[in-house]
């Protein structure tokens, strides 16, 4: 770790090299983050740390009775989710099948059924948290502009974002089969965001408030009607994403049973569920204070909390158990961390050379349309290896996983 420090503004703490290692535009981000009146003790960036939308992704802020959409960010309790299964993968990639090995009829199948991107369920999908809501509506009826996400929700419980999101078979150290997948609040968190980030903008410049505009960080206090309504909205989206991601899994694990039941004539287990955010803001207790935790890219990492930390496709990643560093508003990575932007990525790897890197792996890709596989592939992120050695104090691993099959949206 190292500090970053100006005149007049509060520590940045960095989990990575130098000031270097996290690129200009990242720092300058972090600065802005430590100059703002309401944050406290510090501000933390982890080593899978880039720009984003005025926060560094993989930043880390503690706020005193304010509240930033913007360091929330847009996809709203984006998270992970994982499952173990006690199928050994040699299994999945000997058994043949009419679709290829078992593994390739497993990812098939899972692309088929259930919807990515930009897709969604054709008919309204069970949801406890939607059905909450709208019997809680006085919670929710000021914002009468969002009141159309509850009814879309419905649509798109149980659904894989595009960009980064993934669902993935991975192989462990003792040769088993682990489920993991990465989604969120889908459009319904989107749109939330940017509803109060709008909101946020508004009353910042009606105040003439000392955060620049030109930052991008537009705050609302707690205790205002707006700083209440966001995080009703926020925790509805929380919420939402957790149910997402819950009902995904449950999904691919009855996709599992059936084809492993069906080709290889044995029926799996499952064990060690675990569903976690990564980008969300609480009320917790630090340094002496209760201070509202904004986490953009980032895990909750209390002493002894089981976190998952992903690797990019074709490479590892990792359950970990938290230390709870105090530094780092007992937080940690949440993943491997942008090396190249989307852009950036596509016009420095062909389609080609992903595809003959995820083969030389023998990894699987179940995906409509690769036009735009170079955004995410391995190469277009950090060493997610590097990164787990740069936050030592943060978190301890116990599984290493490696990608053997991926779908993407």
């Amino acid at each position: 770790m190292f500090v970053m420090k100006e005149n007049h503004a509060l520590p940045v703490k960095i989990w990575q090299t130098d000031a270097e290692a996290i690129g200009e535009k990242c720092a300058e981000q972090a600065a802005h983050l430590a100059k703002l009146p309401f944050a406290f003790k510090h501000i933390a960036l982890m080593p899978d740390t880039h720009a984003g939308k005025g926060m560094p992704i993989g930043g880390v802020i503690a706020c005193e009775d304010a509240v930033i959409p913007n360091a929330v960010g847009v996809d709203i309790g984006c998270g992970m989710g994982f499952v173990q299964t006690d199928i050994p993968v040699q299994l999945l990639r000997e058994t043949v099948t009419g679709s290829g090995s078992l593994l390739q009829c497993i990812c098939g199948s899972i692309l088929r059924n259930i919807p990515t991107g930009f897709s969604h369920y054709k008919t309204p999908q069970p949801s406890a948290v939607l059905d909450r809501a709208k019997a809680e509506m006085q919670k929710y009826e000021a914002d009468r502009a969002l009141l159309p996400q509850l009814d879309e929700g419905y649509f798109q419980t149980g659904t894989l974002g595009g960009g980064n999101h993934f669902i993935e078979l991975q192989e462990d150290e003792a040769g088993m089969c682990c489920i993991m997948l990465h989604s969120g609040s889908r459009h319904f968190g989107n749109i939330v965001g940017q509803y109060f980030n709008k909101i946020a903008s508004a009353l910042n410049a009606k105040w003439h408030s000392a955060v620049d505009p030109a930052w991008n960080l537009p705050f609302l206090p707690v205790d205002s009607d707006e700083g209440r309504r966001y995080l009703e909205w926020m925790q509805l989206c929380m919420d939402f994403a957790y149910e997402n991601r819950a009902a995904m899994l449950q999904k691919v694990r009855e996709i599992f049973t059936a084809e492993v039941i069906r080709c290889a004539d044995t029926e799996p287990h499952f064990s060690g569920e675990i569903n976690c955010h990564h980008n969300y803001a609480a009320l917790e207790h630090h340094f002496g204070r209760d201070v509202w935790v904004h986490r953009k890219g980032a895990i909750r990492a209390e002493e002894g909390e089981a976190g998952i930390i992903p690797g990019a496709m074709g490479s590892y990643s990792y359950i970990v158990r938290g230390k709870g560093n105090a530094d780092s508003f007992r937080s940690s990575s949440h993943g491997a961390g942008r090396a190249y932007s989307r852009t950036g990525a596509v016009a420095a790897f062909s389609v080609q050379e992903v595809m003959t890197d995820l083969k030389e792996q023998n990894v699987i890709l179940a995906k409509h349309n690769k036009q735009d596989v170079a955004e995410e592939a391995r190469f277009a992120y950090k060493d997610i290896q590097q990164v787990m050695e740069q936050q030592a104090e943060l978190t301890e691993p116990v599984k290493q996983m490696f990608t053997v099959g991926v779908v993407k949206g």
